[in-house]
């Protein structure tokens, strides 16, 4: 029990969770957003739903609402998500400190110190 207690618990776990619940939610943003764009549109083309548009006796209304959907969700997450994420990380990234010297570094550089130190004396 206390394996699958662990796991539970394990940060990613938690955190794809999260991602997913966050997911579900702004799911239902970009629909409504998508919703007032289709709404819109069908004013222009003058359909009274875009979802009935038809050409040449083929209702095509479905797929292109399926693909706006699809092309505004994605531009959605790309400024919204992808963007700041990528400016976000660019920055951490810049201000990394160096990567502190390993074991072997430290040791020799102590040795050469003492023997500098042991001639001059």
């Amino acid at each position: 029990m206390k394996g699958f207690k662990d796991f539970l618990m394990r940060g990613n776990l938690v955190e794809l969770a999260v991602a997913f619940i966050m997911g579900t939610v702004f799911a239902a943003v970009v629909q409504a957003f998508t919703k007032i764009i289709l709404d819109v549109l069908g004013l222009i083309v003058q359909v009274q739903g875009l979802s009935d548009l038809t050409a040449a006796g083929i209702n095509v209304g479905i797929f292109v609402t399926a693909l706006i959907t699809f092309v505004l969700t994605a531009a959605v997450l790309y400024f919204f998500v992808v963007l700041p994420y990528n400016r976000v990380r660019t920055i951490g990234a810049a201000e990394e400190p160096a990567p502190a010297a390993s074991t072997e570094e430290l040791l020799t550089e102590i040795r050469d110190l003492l023997r500098e130190q042991s001639s001059h004396s």
